[in-house]
């Protein structure tokens, strides 16, 4: 990251206390690592001025019944950077790259109703020039590491289900008209204020409180750490497409989400049933990665690694030379 110091200890510490509570209050922070909370608070708000860190509140679509997809556009190499700068701009768009060469973007996609993933699947992108084809690979499972933060940021308990409780009311899992300004609000910046966040959406401290605290009981909203790209170091990061055989589908996507390179690996639909992220060193690091700890796994018959050439939005924001940018003002709706 240019003119950007690397973290310090005390900015990793900080940095590893929201991946695990990303709203998770400064003093208490300060208190855990035995600092005062205006020097936690300040280095905060330095790494996020600075485009390292964001804390970001986010919608699970599997919570409103729908499923998350990883999907691949390819593309004329001179319309990649329209494609992917324009899907940058949904809110249910994220983790959007430029891969093979230039003429392929990959993005995640987290459609709150199958209108929202429709509009996109089948009449916007079908309609853009630039497109030659699409393919979209729905998320069947996710691995999970023994000890590792996933693709996003944060720390999975729980591959399997939503990280809500069962305890949750039937009005409480779905959405309501009222929700989008605040989580409008929530996605620009996860930690704003209860107070902030009822004056701007026209409502008291303590309904604003219960609302929030409804959608995490109903596994509808979570909080992320979005940490910017160059602040995980330099390297080669590269998608992996695993044609694996349905026997061995588990052992071979555990051992892969196990592996220190991989920062998110998933079951999925389509010709490839295994997915991850991986990061190495550079070429030579993805090669060795390939030819020793890939090939030594059981049951893989196809593979395709595609480099990423250019990351254009992380978990909630749009990246600028690897740095997390301003995130635009909130809509009025």
């Amino acid at each position: 990251m240019r003119n950007l110091s690397p973290l310090d200890s005390l900015d990793t510490q900080i940095v590893h206390a929201l991946q695990l509570d990303p709203r998770r209050p400064f003093s208490r922070v300060a208190a855990d690592l035995g600092v005062a909370e205006q020097t936690v608070a300040r280095r905060y708000r330095r790494l996020r001025r600075d485009g390292v860190v964001r804390v970001i509140g986010a919608v699970d679509a599997h919570a409103l019944g729908e499923n998350d997809w990883i999907v691949r556009v390819r593309c004329r190499p001179d319309g990649a950077q329209q494609v992917a700068e324009a899907l940058a701009k949904r809110h249910d768009a994220a983790w959007i790259s430029i891969a093979a060469a230039g003429a392929e973007v990959v993005f995640s996609l987290h459609p709150r109703s199958h209108r929202d993933r429709d509009d996109l699947l089948v009449q916007r992108l079908q309609r853009s020039a630039p497109v030659h084809d699409i393919s979209a690979a729905m998320i069947l499972h996710r691995f999970v590491g023994r000890d590792v933060t996933d693709w996003r940021g944060r720390r999975i308990e729980d591959s399997g289900t939503s990280t809500g409780t069962s305890g949750a009311s039937e009005d409480e899992m779905r959405l309501r008209d009222e929700d989008l300004a605040l989580l409008d609000l929530l996605a620009r910046d996860g930690r704003t204020s209860y107070s902030v966040l009822a004056r701007a959406t026209g409502t008291s401290i303590g309904r604003v409180t219960r609302r929030i605290a409804a959608l995490q009981a109903g596994g509808i909203l979570y909080f992320d750490l979005d940490i910017a790209p160059a602040a995980t170091g330099s390297g080669m990061v590269a998608f992996l497409w695993l044609g694996v055989a349905p026997a061995r589908l588990e052992a071979v996507g555990q051992a892969i989400a196990d592996q220190p390179e991989t920062g998110y690996a998933a079951a999925v639909t389509g010709p490839f049933n295994v997915f991850a992220v991986v990061s190495c060193a550079d070429a030579d690091g993805l090669y060795r990665y390939v030819t020793t700890r890939m090939a030594t796994l059981d049951g893989v018959h196809s593979f395709e690694v595609s480099p990423v050439l250019r990351r254009l939005k992380q978990a909630g924001a749009h990246t600028v030379d690897g740095r997390l940018a301003h995130p635009a003002p909130v809509r009025r709706r």
